[in-house]
């Protein structure tokens, strides 16, 4: 558990750890390189390395300790639906997901084949927030089964956004959330992208978070769009 940087989180709690690269998206995957580090500075969690998946258990009565509510992202290290991880693990992390209603748990994957396949095998709270990440048009089909799923509260991380995304179908998104890539190479993001896809967010009533522009330095790109800071966040359904 951690205080996240992360603009649209709180904070951040990794049940599993490790993971493998399934798409363009993964190129310069933050987690591996976070992994790296916490590996060198002698973290027990990390000292498998990234390629390794593992789940912890220990990390399960985390969550109940909080006091006040929190908006946490789950597995920002990992994807808690890949193939490794077993689904009971899986369950157990919706369990407590299930018993603390008062957090809001933001849960994202790229593996939304494998998401479909055990959505119904677990219970969707209005708390979880299930996203998928969508970095250019050669994924988008995984809005489909995201879309498919039981989960209350759907969203879109289109981030690294590296392509054009026209004509997206928004229907029961709830969220979605648009960040350039960010790094020594950062593959370039277009204004007109970032544009188009808030207008279609605006159309279709969604709510549209602008992350960041990116770039060497993503301080320095600031995060402004249209001369202003998009934060929307969408709404709990019970």
């Amino acid at each position: 558990m951690a205080n996240s940087s992360i603009e649209w989180t709180e904070m951040t709690w990794n049940p599993t750890t490790g993971c493998t690269k399934i798409s363009t998206g993964c190129k310069f995957c933050y987690a591996e390189i976070m992994t790296r580090r916490l590996k060198a500075m002698g973290q027990e969690k990390y000292k498998d390395g990234f390629k390794i998946v593992k789940s912890h258990p220990d990390t399960l009565t985390i969550p109940y300790t909080w006091r006040a509510p929190k908006v946490v992202f789950v597995n920002s290290m990992s994807d808690l639906f890949h193939k490794d991880i077993p689904l009971e693990f899986i369950k157990d992390v919706f369990k407590v997901m299930n018993e603390n209603p008062q957090h809001i748990f933001q849960v994202l994957t790229k593996r939304s084949e494998r998401l479909f396949e055990v959505h119904q095998d677990l219970k969707w709270t209005h708390n979880i927030w299930m996203g998928v990440s969508v970095e250019s048009k050669d994924v988008v089909e995984r809005i489909d089964f995201l879309r498919k799923t039981n989960a209350k509260v759907k969203f879109l991380s289109l981030e690294p956004l590296i392509g054009e995304l026209e004509n997206l179908n928004l229907q029961n998104i709830d969220w979605v959330i648009v960040g350039g890539e960010s790094g020594h190479r950062p593959r370039p993001m277009k204004e007109d992208w970032v544009i188009d896809i808030q207008k279609q967010c605006q159309n279709a009533d969604v709510a549209f978070f602008f992350k960041q522009w990116g770039g060497k330095n993503k301080k320095a790109a600031g995060r402004l769009l249209n001369g202003r800071t998009y934060d929307e966040m969408p709404s709990n359904k019970e």
